[in-house]
């Protein structure tokens, strides 16, 4: 018996389906980087390239929560 023996089914990863609730948890976790686009694309069920379009999309109507001191460069 070999021990090392990978079997196709191991290789094979979960398809997720997108919905409206994993784009928003993936877009937070970019925005509070928490995630990085890889690990995002993946939650969410999407390619890379289509993550990083609706995280662009998110930045464009996301309002700023945050402060910027004058002293930052």
């Amino acid at each position: 018996m070999n021990m090392f023996k990978i079997s196709r089914k191991n290789l094979k990863e979960e398809i997720v389906k997108t919905t409206p609730e994993n784009v928003k948890e993936a877009n937070e976790g970019l925005f509070r980087v928490k995630m990085n686009l890889p690990e995002a694309a993946k939650h969410c069920g999407m390619t890379q390239k289509e993550m990083k379009l609706t995280f662009f999309e998110y930045l464009k109507y996301h309002p700023v929560d945050y402060e910027v001191s004058e002293n930052t460069p």
